[in-house]
């Protein structure tokens, strides 16, 4: 795996745009993606987040504006570039009657420096399955050949859409281990993905996309002040039965209730979460956001 000349942006998009005849599905936005970060790129269906990854992989040709990634622009790829990008879509079709290990070992050829198909097999979680033609994968296990797939060629760059999809909670699980094993290895990672606790887990940075604009970026814990805003305390009062108040220091709230009478009886504090936060960002008229 090669590093960017002077750590350099793994991506850099500037005043992005792609249109369809009049539909702007993608309306000027500009974003970029530190070198060995996962990069979350979140909003609804139709937003504009597909057709934005093709854009940086090479798959569609943009409107007009600037795209940069891994120092090339993606309108002109090369097969050196091509190679050092890896792709995990949404679903593929089924292979041949090839197995796990078979499969992997012929998408390896394509690739100038892959990593070992059968370390390939261990990392993703296919061990038992090496041997298993790919087409009698269940749908978890076919997502797992995906995203080997995605990493054989030991790319610089790594795009996930929708990587955990169909997977069961303990599978969910042990791929964010993985994403976090091959981000802490330096691999760039653009994360698409609905589950907000994924984002949280794995992204060191996010941008939200709503009806083709940028309308937020920032990290999981600070996107659009949620960690400077407001929190809702709820407690029982024995006189007058269940209260909420929303304050800014909570901290100091909850003191103040101790020093009235002891703990107040079922005390809680609640923060907006990054889901919270995410869906008040798509309810804010689009005359709202700051560009």
């Amino acid at each position: 795996m090669s590093s960017d000349p002077g750590n350099a942006p793994a991506v850099v998009v500037r005043d992005l745009h792609k249109h369809y005849g009049p539909r702007r599905a993608v309306d000027g936005i500009s974003f970029e993606v530190p070198t060995g970060q996962v990069f979350a790129l979140l909003g609804p269906n139709g937003a504009g987040k597909s057709t934005t990854v093709e854009v940086l992989e090479g798959y569609r040709a943009r409107t007009s504006g600037e795209v940069v990634v891994l120092g090339t622009d993606p309108g002109r790829p090369t097969p050196a570039w091509r190679s050092r990008i890896g792709i995990v879509a949404q679903s593929t079709k089924d292979l041949t009657d090839l197995t796990v290990l078979e499969v992997l070992q012929q998408f390896a050829a394509f690739y100038p420096d892959p990593r070992p198909p059968e370390a390939v097999v261990d990392l993703v979680g296919l061990a038992d399955d090496a041997r298993t033609r790919a087409g009698a994968l269940s749908g978890g296990r076919r997502r797992r050949l995906d995203v080997a797939l995605g990493i054989i060629g030991d790319p610089d760059l790594l795009f996930l859409d929708e990587p955990t999809t169909g997977f069961d909670p303990e599978a969910r699980r042990e791929f964010w281990t993985l994403v976090q094993r091959l981000a802490a290895e330096g691999t760039t990672i653009l994360l698409t993905t609905h589950y907000l606790d994924e984002v949280e887990v794995l992204a060191d940075a996010l941008a939200v996309i709503d009806h083709g604009r940028i309308v937020a970026t920032g990290t999981p814990a600070t996107l659009a002040g949620r960690d400077t805003a407001p929190a809702t305390v709820r407690w029982r009062d024995p006189d007058r039965g269940w209260r909420s108040e929303r304050t800014a220091e909570p901290a100091a709230f909850v003191a103040r209730l101790h020093a009235g009478g002891g703990e107040p009886d079922g005390l809680t504090v609640h923060r907006p979460t990054l889901e919270d936060t995410y869906l008040e960002l798509l309810r804010t008229p689009a005359a709202e956001v700051t560009r």
